[in-house]
C-alpha cells in the first residue's frame, strides 16, 4: 500500500512533498494501528481536516474490509485446493516485492551524501532489526531519539 499511497499522493494529486510523506509514514508506523490506514488519517487530515481524516480512513478500510469478507466467502469452499494455496503463494511474494520497492525509494529520499547520520540511523537500524532480532519499534524510537538529540545539538550551537 505505502508506494501506492506514495504515488497518488505525492506524483499525481501532489497534496504532500516526498519529505512529508517520509515523515508520514515515519509517525504512521510509530504509532499503534495498521500503517498505511495511520498514514491516510495524517494525509487526509492535512488535505481536508477532520472530514478529510474520516473520509480517507473509510476509503482505506472499507474496500479491503467488504474484499475480504467476500473473498473469504469463496475460499471457504476452496480451502484445500493447491491452486488457492499457489496463488496466495504469489500474492505474499508480490506483496513482499512492493514492500521493498517502498524502502526503496523512501531511502533514495532520505539516504544521501549528505546524511550521514540517516546512513549510520539505517544501518544501526538494520543491524538490530535483522541481526539481533530487536522489534522493529525499538528501532523507530532510538531513531526517532538520535534524531531529535542531533537537533537539539545544532540548535544549541546556534
Amino acid at each position: 500500500m505505502l508506494p501506492l499511497i506514495q504515488k497518488e499522493v505525492v506524483d499525481r494529486r501532489k497534496w504532500i512533498s516526498q519529505a512529508e510523506i517520509v515523515d508520514i509514514f515515519a509517525i504512521s508506523q510509530s504509532v499503534p494501528g495498521v500503517i498505511a490506514i495511520n498514514a491516510s488519517l495524517f494525509i487526509g487530515n492535512k488535505a481536508a481536516g477532520v472530514p478529510g481524516a474520516v473520509a480517507a480512513a473509510l476509503g482505506m478500510i472499507l474496500p479491503a474490509f467488504i474484499s475480504i469478507i467476500l473473498i473469504l466467502l469463496a475460499l471457504i469452499n476452496l480451502k484445500n485446493n493447491i491452486y488457492v494455496e499457489k496463488v496466495l503463494g504469489g500474492i505474499r511474494a508480490a506483496s513482499a516485492g512492493l514492500i521493498l520497492l517502498a524502502a526503496i525509494k523512501l531511502g533514495k529520499g532520505i539516504l544521501n551524501r549528505k546524511n550521514i547520520l540517516g546512513w549510520f540511523i539505517a544501518f544501526l537500524s538494520f543491524v538490530i532489526i535483522a541481526l539481533m532480532n530487536v522489534n522493529a519499534a525499538w528501532a523507530v524510537i532510538g531513531g526517532g531519539v538520535i534524531g531529535y538529540g542531533t537537533y537539539l545539538l545544532k540548535w544549541r550551537a546556534k
